[in-house]
C-alpha cells in the first residue's frame, strides 16, 4: 500500500475536549473523526485496526464452536417488556417509535432477541447445547459521552449467547469462553487481567470481567501477582487483620477538635496516624421502614479506608446515605462529629472487620467540636461480633484472600465480560425444551460480550508514548512501513523502494510505503504517530553501502541491516512478536 493511495490525515494537535490519550491520539492519527456527541466515523486507517481485532475475535469464537448470526439493531418493545427490562434498564435505553406509533428500541444488548430465537427453534434436549454470537453495532444513550470510543453512544460489540440443558453444561461452556477470551486478548498482544465481577444489569450468577491494565482505566481491580486471584474492587474481599485485638492501654477521654470534621484534620490536630481514626458513615436501610429500629445505622470504617457500597448493600440490604438533616434529627449532632459511643436514638452500629480489631481509637463524640480518644470495644461500646462485616475496599498491600501473597490494586479498562445467566431470561420468556423424560424445562443460558471498538482505545491507552501510538503487531494498521528518503528526487531510491515494497508484499508482510514528498522528520513522525511497529528506511547513502535502516517502534535507536536480508530480517521480527 502506498500513502499516495491511502492518504493520511494526521494532526499535530488534538481537540481540547479530548481528555484521554487514546482519544487524542485516535483523532491526531486520523483513526476516527467525530460526527456528534459519542458518534464517530472510523476512517480507513482506523477501520484496518478494527477489522484486525474483529478477525481475531471471530477466529477464536469459531474455533470454540460458536455459530455466527446477525440480529436486527432495532428491536420490538414487546420482547423487552416480556423480560421486564423495558423499564428496568434505565435511561441508557434508546426508545423509538415507528410511523404507526409502535414502540421499538435500538439494541444495547440482545438477550431478549436470542432467547426469542431459541424458544422458536429449540424443542428438544437433543438440540442442545448451542452457542450463537454476532459482531454488531450497539447503541446506549450515554448521559455524558466522553473519552472517544471508550464511552461512545454507538459501538461495535461481539455478543454471544449459549443455551444448555443443565447447569453443569453451562459451566463447561463458561469455562470454554473464559479460555477463549484469554486466547483472544493474548493474541492481540494486550496486558490484561481476568477478575471476578458483579453481574450488574445483565443479571445471572457467575461473572468475570476482562480488563486491559492501564493507568487511565475507569475500574479498579485487585489481583495477587503471586497467584491467580483477581477481582473487581467491588468484590475483592478485605480480610480481617491477623491476630487478636490488642488490650486497652488508654482511658476514654473527650478531646477538643473545633472545626475539625474530617478524619485527616482530626488526626493532624491530635498528632496521631490516620490509621487510629474511626469514621462513622450514617445510612438509612431502605429494606426497613424509616423510623423502625435498625433503619438508621452507622457503618464504622478506619479513617484511611473507603466504603464499598456493593458490599454494604449485600450485607445490609438496599440503603442510601443519610442527609445532614436526618443526621441532626436522629443523632442530635452535626455531621463530622458523630460516633458509635452513646449514639442518640435507635441506631444500629455495624463495624468493618478492621475496625473490630482496633483498640485505643479516636471517633466522633456526638457533640459538635469534640471527639473521643482511647475508645475500646467491650469497655466503651458494645462488642457485637454479629454486626461485623467486610464493608471496605481493599488496598495495595492487603493480604490476598487466597492466602498466597498480597494484593496489588491497579486500574483497568473493561473490554470483555462473561456471565452465567442461568434461567433469568428463559423463565421470563418461556424458552423451554423437552428433556429425556419428555418434561418441559427452562434452558440454562450464558452470555459473553467483547467491546471490539473499546479494545482499540484500550490498546492505545496501554501502548503509547510521547511520539504517538505503539500498536501491538496483531492489531496495527500495517505490520511495517517503508520510508524511502528522496523518493521523488532519486531514481535509484525510487526503484529500490518499489522493488523492496513488492518483495515485502510477496512475503505476506502488510506494509505501507510512504511515497509522500515530505521531509524525513515529517515522514518518521507520522509513522510513529499511527503506531506502525516496524520501520525500514532507504536512502542514497544506505543504498551505496548495500544497507537499509531498521527501527522498531519502541527502539531507542535505529540499526543498519543488509538490504538483501531486509525481508528475512523483518519476517523474523514479526514471527518473534
Amino acid at each position: 500500500m502506498l500513502t499516495s493511495r491511502f492518504p493520511l490525515a494526521t494532526q499535530k494537535e488534538a481537540p481540547a475536549e479530548a481528555e484521554l490519550a487514546s482519544h487524542q491520539l485516535m483523532l491526531r492519527a486520523g483513526i476516527i473523526r467525530r460526527l456528534g456527541a459519542g458518534l464517530y466515523t472510523w476512517m480507513p486507517l482506523g477501520l484496518r485496526v478494527l477489522r484486525k481485532v474483529e478477525a481475531i475475535v471471530r477466529d477464536e469464537m469459531n474455533r470454540a464452536g460458536a455459530l455466527e448470526v446477525q440480529m436486527p439493531c432495532v428491536i420490538p418493545a414487546e420482547l423487552w417488556q416480556e423480560s421486564g427490562r423495558w423499564t428496568d434498564f434505565g435511561p441508557q435505553l434508546l426508545k423509538i417509535k415507528d410511523r404507526h406509533e409502535r414502540d421499538f428500541l435500538f439494541g444495547p444488548t440482545h438477550e431478549e432477541v436470542i432467547t426469542d430465537i431459541a424458544r422458536r427453534e429449540i424443542r428438544s434436549y437433543r438440540q442442545l447445547p448451542v452457542h450463537f454470537y454476532q459482531m454488531h453495532t450497539k447503541f446506549r444513550d450515554e448521559i455524558r459521552p466522553r473519552f472517544g470510543v471508550m464511552r461512545a453512544r454507538e459501538f461495535l460489540m461481539k455478543d454471544g449467547y449459549s443455551f444448555h440443558a443443565d447447569c453443569a453444561d453451562l459451566e463447561r461452556e463458561y469455562r470454554n469462553m473464559y479460555d477463549t477470551y484469554t486466547r483472544i486478548f493474548t493474541r492481540l498482544g494486550l496486558g490484561f487481567r481476568v477478575v471476578a465481577a458483579d453481574p450488574g444489569a445483565i443479571g445471572g450468577t457467575g461473572s468475570h470481567e476482562f480488563h486491559v491494565l492501564a493507568d487511565s482505566g475507569e475500574d479498579a481491580i485487585a489481583y495477587c501477582p503471586d497467584s491467580d486471584y483477581a477481582a473487581n474492587i467491588e468484590l475483592a474481599e478485605a480480610l480481617a487483620p491477623a491476630g487478636p485485638r490488642h488490650a486497652p492501654t488508654e482511658t476514654m477521654r473527650k478531646v477538643d477538635t473545633p472545626g475539625k470534621t474530617r478524619c485527616e484534620e482530626v488526626a493532624a490536630h491530635l498528632g496521631i496516624p490516620l490509621e487510629r481514626m474511626v469514621k462513622a458513615i450514617a445510612i438509612v436501610r431502605q429494606s426497613i421502614p424509616y423510623g423502625d429500629p435498625g433503619s438508621f445505622a452507622l457503618v464504622l470504617l478506619r479513617g484511611d479506608h473507603d466504603l464499598n457500597e456493593l458490599k454494604t448493600q449485600q450485607a445490609l440490604g438496599s440503603f442510601r446515605f443519610a442527609s445532614d438533616k436526618e443526621i441532626e434529627q436522629d443523632l442530635r449532632c452535626r455531621p463530622g462529629y458523630i460516633g458509635p459511643v452513646k449514639a442518640a436514638g435507635p441506631v444500629a452500629i455495624f463495624a468493618d472487620r478492621t475496625v473490630a480489631k482496633m483498640s485505643d481509637f479516636v471517633c466522633g463524640a456526638n457533640e459538635p467540636g469534640y471527639h473521643l480518644a482511647g475508645v475500646n470495644w467491650g469497655r466503651d461500646l458494645r462488642d457485637d461480633p454479629g454486626n461485623v462485616r467486610d464493608f471496605r475496599n481493599v488496598r495495595s498491600g492487603d493480604p490476598s484472600p487466597d492466602g498466597k501473597g498480597t494484593l496489588h490494586v491497579a486500574r483497568g479498562i473493561e473490554v470483555g465480560h462473561i456471565f452465567q445467566l442461568r434461567t433469568k431470561y428463559s423463565e421470563a420468556m418461556k424458552a423451554v425444551y423437552l428433556d429425556e423424560k419428555g418434561e418441559s424445562r427452562p434452558m440454562e443460558m450464558g452470555c459473553y460480550g467483547i467491546g471490539v471498538t473499546r479494545i482499540v482505545a484500550a490498546a492505545i491507552e496501554q501502548n503509547h508514548d510521547q511520539r504517538g501510538i505503539a500498536f501491538p503487531v496483531p492489531m496495527a494498521p500495517f505490520a511495517a512501513c517503508l520510508v524511502p528518503i528522496g523518493y521523488h528526487k532519486s531514481e535509484r531510491v525510487r526503484e529500490a523502494a518499489g522493488r523492496l515494497h513488492g518483495e515485502l508484499l510477496a512475503a505476506g508482510i502488510d506494509v505501507l510505503m510512504d511515497d509522500r514528498d515530505e521531509r524525513p522528520g515529517v515522514l518518521f513522525a507520522d509513522m510513529d504517530l499511527i503506531g506502525i511497529p516496524h520501520r525500514l528506511v532507504l536512502s542514497e547513502r544506505g543504498l551505496a553501502a548495500g544497507s537499509a535502516e531498521y527501527k522498531g517502534r519502541r527502539d531507542a535507536k535505529p540499526q543498519d541491516i543488509r538490504l538483501a536480508d531486509a525481508v528475512g530480517f523483518l519476517r523474523e521480527r514479526l514471527a518473534a512478536a
